[in-house]
């Protein structure tokens, strides 16, 4: 029946079509196509019509499920979205002239451009040169690193979010930050409480300065960086540690200060100034000097305190049986507690086996810097193991301690002193 239809469908449209044609020519060519057959057409209108469902597919989702997945989140970082951050050159003379003019960039003040990914295309350039600033990527962990903190007077940068951690110790109280915002509505900017805005113009993109009011303010947990805590900086400056022994020195030149010399200190590899902590603590935890203890004078003598006071403290192990009577004890890390704070800098020297009783007690997250006494066990004259010190251990035990302190992120060194 269906097939019936469409063949009086054609005849008809084949009368119309004569009616269309009023004059003849005899001796005229004529170009004739032949109409395929309605089977064919209806095939084609449904494969054209399966074709642009398919296609529209993304289109008909995203009007279901509302708006992109993006939105769900209320700050998602620029870097993970993949966008490019790349500033536009040719823009910086015109930005840096306006900021200038508004007296938010100066002349002879200490500037960084903080960049991630056209760092060849912008020392190509003068602006480096004609503005006097430094440059930096933001995934230059190790470079960052060594910058003293409070060293910016202005900082440029395409990834604030990325790098906020960075610029915040950098910039000095009182400084401009300045960044590219995003034209994606999706991504979102949260201003640090310790900023702000001071500048708002749309060039190709919108430029934003901020001015950084204050240091921002950090819970204990932010502030401590050790034991889980470290930040970026902290951990790639923990991977500048000198390399651990494999074996003991002799004992004559373990106490050389050749040891002492090649110690990579903290402050040296995070490029800390030491000033803005409100109190900055050494403790030299051991036995009395007539007992074998070392003296503090090494400290003074060889840590970089950037001339800043530190209180020392020589806190002594005695035994009942070394004192003839009985005398008051107190766990260090009960004591660490009472005496020092989260805010506070502190390095410490200590043995094994007071160091172990921190790390189970998590005492040691109160310590920036740790000198490691283990004194490992020497072989006697008939091969024997010479133990007339309960403190001494076998030597990879020592190792395997030094190690469990660099897991979790503590800036630990051997002490052969």
């Amino acid at each position: 029946m269906a097939i019936d239809i469409a063949q009086v469908f054609r005849t008809k449209r084949c009368k119309k079509y004569k009616q269309y044609l009023p004059i003849f020519y005899p001796d005229a060519q004529y170009l004739i196509i032949r109409v395929p057959s309605s089977k064919v057409l209806i095939l084609l209108a449904r494969a054209m019509l399966l074709a642009l469902l398919i296609v529209s597919f993304p289109w008909i989702g995203s009007i279901i499920r509302g708006p992109s997945s993006i939105k769900s989140s209320p700050f998602i970082p620029e870097s993970k979205l993949g966008v490019a951050d790349l500033i536009n050159i040719e823009l910086l003379p015109l930005l840096f002239r306006d900021l200038t003019n508004e007296g938010l960039m100066k002349v002879g003040e200490k500037a960084i451009f903080l960049t991630n990914g056209n760092e060849e295309t912008i020392q190509a350039s003068q602006i480096l040169s004609d503005n006097e600033m430094d440059l930096v990527s933001v995934t230059d962990l190790e470079r960052q690193s060594s910058i003293p903190s409070a060293s910016f007077d202005f900082v440029l940068a395409s990834n604030f979010s990325v790098a906020s951690e960075f610029i915040d110790r950098t910039l000095k109280i009182g400084g401009i930050v300045t960044v590219e915002l995003s034209d994606n509505p999706s991504i979102a900017f949260n201003k640090p409480s310790n900023y702000k805005i001071v500048y708002l113009r749309r060039f190709e993109s919108t430029i934003m300065a901020m001015k950084k009011t204050s240091s921002v303010e950090l819970n204990s947990a932010t502030q401590r960086k050790l034991c889980g805590h470290a930040s970026e900086a902290k951990k790639a400056a923990l991977k500048n540690l000198e390399d651990v022994l494999l074996e003991p020195p002799r004992a004559a030149s373990g106490k050389s200060s050749r040891y002492l010399k090649r110690t990579k200190y903290l402050p040296d590899l995070m490029g800390d100034s030491l000033e803005s902590y409100p109190r900055r603590v050494f403790i030299d935890v051991g036995l009395p000097e007539k007992e074998g203890g070392s003296r503090t004078s090494w400290f003074a003598k060889h840590y970089p305190t950037r001339n800043k006071d530190f209180e020392m403290y020589k806190i002594e192990t005695v035994t009942e049986e070394l004192s003839g009577k009985e005398v008051f004890q107190i766990g260090m890390s009960e004591w660490l507690r009472k005496n020092v704070k989260d805010e506070e800098y502190v390095v410490m020297k200590a043995e094994a086996e007071v160091v172990e009783d921190m790390v189970k007690s998590k005492a040691i997250t109160l310590v920036d810097e740790l000198f490691l006494e283990c004194k490992p066990q020497r072989h006697g004259g008939k091969g024997k193991y010479n133990n007339n010190n309960k403190s001494r251990r076998a030597y990879w035990e020592c190792l395997a301690l030094y190690g469990r302190l660099r897991d979790e992120g503590v800036a630990v060194h051997q002490w052969w002193g």
